[in-house]
């Protein structure tokens, strides 16, 4: 696994290094044979050390955590257990995950762009208010089934997940709701 650790206006130190890639590396093993990549990266904020992580495993999915404390290696220590809560919960289906699938996660690209929120900003046009876009970027759209993509979210720590489905190639988002459970958006038309 290749590790890429860095520190926010904080020296990252040889010893620091050497534990996160020994410890961060028999989590994830622990759980899946098959992580490519790993980046971790120190902040502090205040009076605390913040720590997050972003680990890349071989079927697409991507795990992450962070973490705080008062020390820099307690930072760490919450971000690998959050890390190891995710990974153990979904232990079972992350090695299953080649068992149904032939090959990793297939990405489409899809752009994002960031509107003004400031309707006095937007264009007028005849047809109305037109919003400005202030900036674009691309991302990437997993081909998933609705259940790996729950797991998906929720190994991401994010508040929802655009995906297309696996079953009929219709783009679909899962999110998180305010009551706890998780909403699933599918809107093919049923005619």
């Amino acid at each position: 696994m290749r590790y890429t650790i860095s520190g926010k206006h904080i020296d990252v130190g040889d010893a620091l290094s050497t534990h996160v890639e020994k410890e961060l590396g028999e989590t994830v093993i622990k759980y899946s044979q098959r992580p490519t990549d790993a980046t971790v990266t120190f902040s502090k904020d205040a009076h605390q050390f913040l720590c997050d992580a972003v680990v890349h495993l071989s079927t697409g999915l991507t795990v992450q955590a962070r973490g705080a404390a008062v020390e820099i290696y307690g930072a760490f220590e919450a971000c690998r257990e959050k890390m190891d809560k995710q990974l153990r919960r979904y232990k079972r289906r992350l090695k299953d995950h080649h068992k149904d699938r032939s090959g990793p996660v297939v990405f489409g690209e899809a752009g994002i762009y960031v509107l003004a929120a400031d309707e006095n900003e937007w264009e007028s046009q005849d047809s109305g208010l037109q919003p400005i876009i202030i900036a674009e970027m691309e991302s990437r759209v997993p081909t998933l089934s609705v259940g790996d993509a729950v797991m998906q979210m929720e190994l991401a720590g994010a508040p929802l997940l655009v995906f297309r489905n696996e079953k009929h190639g219709g783009v679909n988002v899962v999110h998180r709701r305010e009551d706890g459970n998780v909403g699933w958006i599918d809107p093919r038309g049923n005619g």
